[in-house]
């Protein structure tokens, strides 16, 4: 490596010599603000004649010493692309000013010093300058300056370009070109075959660079091949990557995301969302091109299924397009790595298109279930990652249902009792919009071949039947008692919620008034709904406790119909009621049978047993990190027995506080397996008496 401090001009007025901007770096991106704050120094700089040097950072680019086919040296710019541009459009726009006032000397040194080489005959490469795909024809465009030939493209760089054409006038031009002669930079020149560009790249990123996860990647994909295949790699594999892995209604990229996905597919194990570029670059090391191809050709391939995931409507046929839509509505993101997988034994024909709408609604009704009683969302992360590992080829749909309902404590699959227990009481008014939008369309639409939209429908709102703000009539028609039990423990449950076309002119109304409602034979009222969530309404001549609970049954026979549990027959065995430690309930009053640390079974019917055992295996393994985490304050880590109220020897020198009771200890001891990322090698059963 070397390192220089050098003049702008000097730097780019080399002859034969052009700067690539290589396709894994980012898109040209400056804003207009950070443009007018470089011209505003540069103008700054021009007019103070006390100021002979003005610093602007430092370029890094990879020098290997060959020339391309037509003589002309290549500097692969790795940072410094977006100062570099901007100075090259701020020449650019001084080269038509010089132009304009016929000043053909000062047009010739700027094309040819500044702007172009020129003697390369390669056609189309004649810029100094060679960004990336798009922003190459943007700056072709630019300098050949035809007032008859128009850009179809969005470019950010000739947004820019007309900006600093504003900045930059016939009054001050000679201001800008003398405060351009007064730039430095630190000029950071490697060498392929005795620097590591990507660790360079890494250290750069670490210093506010702030590159994303797949940004990353790609450049430690892309950066050890030559130009050519780069371009190769790029347009065949990674354009395509990103192109797929992206939401298409707010284009925001999803390429970290779906990277995290193929890691946990390949790993069965879920990265850090920090740590993805680290952990694909440990496992996919830098490969020649063929195995780079392999690796790239199966991400590839998986992009398409991640694609219809994000943006369902993507996908041709209605009737997944359908389910794949509640997904996503349900935002069940951490299904992807499953889905993923099915997707793909679906495309290649391994299962029919009927069973995998199944799958699909399998894990639709496997979350919301658990929704509805109040289960942690984040059991769902381990339970998907490893769910395909059960899949039966000969039995695909039964192996994955028998997986899901054998699964105990905070990983289990609800059943009918739980959901009849909660419908009745919980609020499924205040919870998010989603949720409750699918509740109701999905209660709604069952069976129904006229299928009502309720998302983004302005004639279709949610109603309270017992208004949240009801009409004094309800409660002289309910009584005090009545009126108060309703409104304070059925106003949001599901029993009490309807869809409604007349939302505003029903109200606050009493019952039968909303029911018969027919202002100006508009058919306002429930008895003319032809909607199924009214039809019991339309019968009903009051609505008290009894027209509540008779509602919920309904409803709750119709939630069954369509979040069935799946009908799958299993043995009890002695490893049934074995879980994962972080899914294990309140150990309060309860003994254990055993634990199985690392597939060693651990004969021990005590908690306290096990905490000291536990933190005695960590304590050998790695004893610093009972010192540099959360771990010495949680656990009262001292040499002085004497010091705790009761203190378990963890080796022969350090003692840990275990004067704390059962549930204390389980959480402390699930506190040091995340310190040692072992969260998955926990296991234990709870005795049956």
């Amino acid at each position: 490596m070397k390192a220089n401090e050098i003049n702008l001009n000097r730097f780019l007025a080399q002859s034969d010599t052009q700067f690539v901007i290589p396709v894994y770096q980012r898109n040209y991106d400056w804003t207009l603000a950070q443009c007018k704050q470089l011209i505003l120094d540069i103008l700054e700089v021009g007019v103070d004649k006390k100021v002979t040097a003005h610093f602007i950072g430092s370029i890094v680019y990879i020098h290997d010493d060959v020339y391309s086919a037509s003589g002309i040296r290549e500097l692969t710019v790795i940072d410094g692309q977006q100062r570099l541009t901007t100075i090259t459009l701020i020449y650019l726009t001084l080269f038509n000013i010089a132009k304009d006032l016929d000043d053909k000397q000062l047009q010739n040194r700027i094309n040819e010093q500044f702007l172009i080489n020129k003697f390369d005959n390669e056609d189309g490469s004649k810029l100094k300058l060679r960004p990336t795909e798009n922003n190459d024809k943007a700056l072709q465009y630019l300098l050949r300056n035809d007032q008859n030939e128009e850009f179809s493209e969005y470019a950010r760089l000739i947004e820019n370009y007309n900006f600093l054409k504003i900045q930059i006038t016939a009054e001050n031009y000679k201001e800008a070109l003398n405060g351009l002669g007064k730039l430095m930079f630190v000029e950071i020149s490697l060498d392929r075959e005795k620097d590591d560009p990507q660790k360079i790249f890494e250290s750069l990123n670490s210093t506010g660079l702030e590159l994303s996860e797949a940004d990353l990647i790609r450049n430690y994909i892309l950066m050890g091949l030559t130009r050519k295949k780069q371009n190769a790699i790029y347009k065949k594999y990674w354009e395509v990557i990103e192109s797929l892995a992206k939401d298409e209604k707010t284009n925001q990229s999803k390429v970290s995301d779906f990277i995290r996905d193929f890691i946990t597919i390949k790993n069965k194990k879920i990265p850090n969302k920090k740590k993805v570029y680290q952990e694909f670059k440990t496992n996919y090391p830098i490969q020649d091109y063929d195995e780079l191809e392999v690796v790239l050709s199966e991400i590839k391939t998986l992009a398409k299924h991640y694609n219809k995931l994000t943006n369902p409507a993507n996908e041709s046929d209605q009737e997944i397009k359908k389910q794949l839509a509640y997904i996503s509505k349900l935002e069940i993101n951490v299904s992807f790595p499953f889905l993923i997988q099915v997707y793909e034994d679906y495309s290649e024909s391994k299962i029919s298109k009927e069973t995998f709408i199944k799958v699909l609604e399998l894990t639709q009704t496997f979350v919301w279930r658990r929704f509805i009683i109040g289960l942690p969302t984040n059991a769902l992360n381990k339970i998907f990652m490893r769910l395909y590992e059960d899949v039966d080829q000969d039995n695909y749909l039964d192996s994955i249902a028998l997986s899901l309902i054998k699964k105990k404590g905070t990983q289990r699959f609800p059943r009918d009792i739980e959901i009849s227990n909660n419908l009745k009481e919980k609020d499924l008014y205040n919870i998010q919009s989603k949720n409750r939008t699918y509740l109701l369309e999905r209660l709604e639409n069952h069976n129904n071949q006229e299928e009502v939209k309720i998302e983004g429908n302005p004639k279709i709102t949610i109603e309270h039947i017992f208004p949240q703000n009801p009409d004094p009539k309800w409660k002289i028609n309910l009584g005090e008692e009545k009126y108060n039990l309703i409104k304070e423990n059925y106003l949001n449950t599901i029993s009490n919620l309807t869809l409604s076309g007349n939302n505003g002119k029903l109200g606050n109304k009493y019952f039968t008034d909303k029911r018969d409602m027919n202002v100006d034979n508009g058919e306002q009222g429930y008895k003319f709904s032809r909607l199924w969530l009214n039809r019991y309404l339309r019968e009903q001549t009051e609505w008290n406790v009894e027209q509540i609970n008779n509602r919920c049954k309904l409803l709750e026979d119709r939630f069954f119909k369509i979040w069935n549990l799946p009908e799958v027959e299993f043995e009890l065995n002695d490893d049934y009621d074995e879980v994962n430690i972080f899914d294990a309930e309140n150990p309060t009053n309860k003994k254990l049978a055993y634990a199985v640390f690392f597939g060693q079974k651990l004969e021990t019917r005590k908690t306290s047993e096990l905490y000291r055992h536990i933190m005695t295996q960590l304590f050998e393994l790695q004893p610093q990190s009972f010192f540099t985490t959360e771990l010495k304050d949680k656990l009262a880590i001292t040499k002085k027995p004497e010091e705790l109220r009761q203190a378990v020897e963890i080796n022969d020198t350090y003692y840990i506080e275990s004067n704390i009771d059962n549930r204390g200890k389980f959480e402390r001891i699930k506190m040091a397996l995340e310190v040692f990322d072992f969260e998955d090698e926990l296991s234990i059963k709870y005795a049956n008496e």
